[in-house]
Parts: C-alpha cells; sequence; structure tokens
C-alpha cells in the first residue's frame, strides 16, 4: 500500500508502538484487567517487536501472554540505593531492609500456598520462615507482634495489591495492623510467577557480598569475542541512558567512554525513535529527557511546599564552589522560610523542620544524580548547573531543555 493512506497508517502505527514502549518503560508489569488494561492490550499487539528491541538494545526480555506482559528489567548500575520500593499512596515512605525482607519471605510463602490466603496466615508463615538460622545470623527476626512490624507487613501487602499478585477479597489492613481483623485476598500466581527479574535463579548464586551476588545474577553469557563485549556495551550504555537520569562520562570505564563516543548518534537516536525521549548532550555527560514530563517517577521541579524547597536549595547549590555542609543548607532554609514561608505548609515553617526538609531535598536530588552526598555535606554535579540562577547554556542542535528526570523503574 503506498500513497497518504499508507502514510496514515505507517503514523499510526509508529505512534502505538511509542505508546506501548513508555508503558513498559513506566510500569514493567502490566495486567489486561485494572488501569492499565489499555497499555496492556497495546503491548500485546506489538509485542514482538518490542521484544526485539529490547533484547537487542538492552538485553531486557519481554514476556507477554493473554493477562499479563513483563519487561524483566536490569537496571545499569547495580547498587544505586536511590530508588527504593514504596507503597503506591502518595507520600509513603520508602521501603526500608525489613521491609524488603519482609517482602521475599512473602513472595516465598505466597508461591507455596494456595489461590486464596489469609493475611494472618500469610504473617504466621513469615514468622516461621524467619526463624531460618541465616536469617537470624543477619540479624533479621520477626515476631509481628508489635505494631510496627504489622506497619510493614501491610505495606509489602499493598505493595502486592498495587503489583497485581493480589487481589483483596474481604477484610482491610487497618484492622490486622490494629489486632481487630483479618483480611482475606486472592493470590494471582501467573502475576506471581513474573516478578523475578533475573538471569539467573537466586539459589545458584554462591558469592558471599552483595556486589558479587548482584553481577552474578544478572550476568551475561561468556563474553569470549570482541562482537559480544561490543553487544554488551551497548546494552549496558543504553539501560543508562533509558533509566539514569543523566549518564555523566566520568562514571564510564575507557572502553564504555570510546564505544559512546562513536555510536552516541546511534543510540541516541534509536531510543528516540522508539521513546520520544530526546538527548541533551553536555561536556559532562547525556541527558534523555522528556519533553512530554511523563516517563519519569521523580520530577524536578515538582509543585508544593517539598518541590519549592528542593528548587531553591538546587539554586543555592549550584552557585557553590564546592561542598556545602549539611548544616549550612539547614540555615539555608531558615533564611528561606523568611522569604517564601507565607507560601510553604505550616508545619514546613515550624521551628527545628530545617533538618528534615533539608534530607527531603537532598534525597531528590541525588536520586537525579544533580548531587552527591558525604556524610556532612552535598557536593554539586555538573547538571545540576542548568539550575543556576542567570545560567548561560550551551547545547548541541537538537537538545532539549527539559530538567533531568529519572526514568521510572522496577
Amino acid at each position: 500500500m503506498t500513497g497518504p493512506l499508507a502514510e496514515v497508517l505507517d503514523g499510526q502505527h509508529a505512534a502505538d508502538l511509542r505508546k506501548a514502549a513508555r508503558a513498559l518503560l513506566k510500569h514493567p508489569l502490566l495486567l489486561a484487567r485494572g488501569r492499565h488494561a489499555d497499555e496492556f492490550r497495546l503491548v500485546r499487539r506489538h509485542a514482538s517487536e518490542l521484544r526485539e528491541w529490547f533484547d537487542r538494545n538492552t538485553g531486557w526480555s519481554l514476556q507477554v501472554d493473554a493477562e499479563t506482559a513483563r519487561l524483566r528489567k536490569i537496571p545499569g548500575v547495580l547498587t544505586d540505593p536511590t530508588h527504593p520500593a514504596r507503597e503506591a499512596s502518595r507520600g509513603a515512605a520508602p521501603f526500608t531492609r525489613r521491609r524488603y525482607v519482609l517482602f521475599c519471605l512473602a513472595l516465598a510463602a505466597l508461591e507455596r500456598g494456595e489461590a486464596q490466603i489469609a493475611l494472618g496466615r500469610l504473617a504466621d508463615q513469615i514468622v516461621l520462615d524467619a526463624a531460618d538460622p541465616r536469617l537470624v545470623a543477619a540479624g533479621v527476626e520477626f515476631a509481628l507482634e508489635r505494631r510496627d512490624e504489622r506497619l510493614d507487613l501491610a505495606a509489602v501487602v499493598r505493595l502486592l495489591l498495587d503489583l497485581g499478585v493480589l487481589r483483596r477479597v474481604a477484610g482491610e489492613e487497618e484492622a490486622y495492623v490494629s489486632g481487630v481483623g483479618d483480611v482475606l485476598y486472592d493470590v494471582e500466581r501467573r502475576v506471581l510467577a513474573g516478578l523475578l527479574a533475573t538471569r539467573r535463579g537466586p539459589s545458584t548464586v554462591r558469592a558471599d557480598n552483595l556486589g558479587e551476588r548482584l553481577a552474578e545474577l544478572v550476568a551475561e553469557t561468556a563474553l569470549d569475542s570482541e562482537e559480544l563485549r561490543f553487544r554488551a556495551m551497548r546494552r549496558l550504555l543504553t539501560r543508562r541512558l533509558l533509566d539514569d537520569p543523566v549518564l555523566y562520562y566520568d562514571d564510564l570505564t575507557d572502553a564504555e567512554l570510546g564505544y559512546l563516543t562513536r555510536q552516541r548518534g546511534f543510540l541516541t537516536a534509536r531510543i528516540t525513535e522508539l521513546t520520544g525521549l530526546v538527548a541533551e548532550v553536555r561536556a559532562e555527560g547525556i541527558a534523555m529527557v522528556d519533553p512530554d514530563d511523563d516517563l519519569t517517577d521523580l520530577r524536578m521541579p515538582e509543585q508544593g511546599t517539598h518541590g519549592h524547597i528542593t528548587l531553591l536549595l538546587a539554586e543555592h547549590l549550584a552557585a557553590a564552589d564546592g561542598p556545602v555542609a549539611l548544616g549550612a543548607l539547614a540555615l539555608r532554609v531558615r533564611e528561606l522560610a523568611v522569604e517564601h514561608g507565607g507560601f510553604w505548609s505550616k508545619s514546613a515553617r515550624e521551628p527545628g523542620m530545617e533538618t528534615e526538609l533539608v534530607e527531603q531535598a537532598v534525597a531528590r536530588l541525588t536520586a537525579l544524580r544533580l548531587v552527591s552526598r558525604t556524610p556532612h555535606a552535598v557536593v554539586a554535579h555538573p547538571a545540576l548547573a542548568r539550575y543556576a540562577v542567570g545560567e548561560t547554556v550551551i547545547r548541541e542542535p537538537g537538545s532539549a531543555s527539559v530538567p533531568p528526570q529519572r526514568k521510572a523503574t522496577s
């Protein structure tokens, strides 16, 4: 088919493929039912093209069946702590080490269980499993008798509900936390089976320390030829461009930097074609930014009191000549409250809140790779310069002017 109709159909195909790819990047686990049903149908329709693209360019596998679509993402940086799991509710606290362990124990219990399970029964199974001598030796203990422990378990269950592993049949988690009731769930075993995103089964890993264990979980086959090594670098760099707010050249090995220098145009064009993300290239690195301001789970700037404070501190840090002490940032927040406090929430203006406000702002800036922190100070990264007051920016042709954003991962 040729002519205007063919052009329209080709354009619609490309637009639908882009929507499907963006849906997977934002929600790597999509269900046929629920709020992402339309995105799931698009992914299923374009599954073959998406599977080929992600496998070739990132090494991520895509599995699609009648009920689920699962993009098994492997992060470019395995030890990045700035993107913790959270409940779906706005403002929910990040998962702690205990919640992560509870999450894993809950998955193990659900895998062995029946099609339905009560929260109290799940808790009992977790307590039994937590008595494993290896967990005890690691300092992990669960009795689930205290309210804070039950709150942690409730947070884990709400994440499982959001992922679609569980469906609530009767009851509420609050009743269980208060010790006055229980909750019954259906277990979606197909969704449960698709959660694990590794190349190897965890039981086959033999390394002792965390970094080596993570590397073993996602290790590719032996890279015993130049072609395979180049493929591994292409996949790693594409993963980092898709997932990280900024890819700094200083973070790359000489071989990776050399490959990126030669193939930058090809890599960024492939990403732009599929996702609509646009490359912003600077002397220090590359950011794939989203003109639609949608493909991110962490925005900068953001509305509200905390977003305003973060932006003001970003301007302050961008103008600094070197590391800025956390105490100095707290003093700066106190000064800013005098000037801008009328626009802030009442709690943010209370005496003594400066330290907490600084911690929240620095955590966001760190996750966006705009700063790094030491125990007592914060160091600005080059990309933070875009928030300097009166900044003069030199960009390459075709680059965007959208702030770096943290792409969604799971």
